[in-house]
């Protein structure tokens, strides 16, 4: 896990699907784990999926909180 990757977790917008358009950090914890269970999109949207499921399931979310744009 690097700044950058955080970073582009605070800004990244999800580009498809239910929640196109919400901040990929936003996501909500199902929608996360239905993509750890079918699996995760190639390509960074899905790096970026797969660190945001591991940062939710682990209840990390609040150190991200310092990244957000005020």
């Amino acid at each position: 896990m690097d700044s950058e990757s955080l970073e582009l977790l605070v800004t990244r917008e999800m580009p498809f699907g239910k929640h196109k358009g919400t901040l990929i950090a936003d996501l909500p914890g199902n929608y996360l784990n239905w993509f750890a269970r079918e699996g995760f999109p190639s390509g960074e949207t899905g790096r970026l999926l797969a660190l945001m499921h591991e940062i939710d399931h682990n209840g990390l979310g609040h150190l991200l909180q310092p990244l957000r744009r005020r």
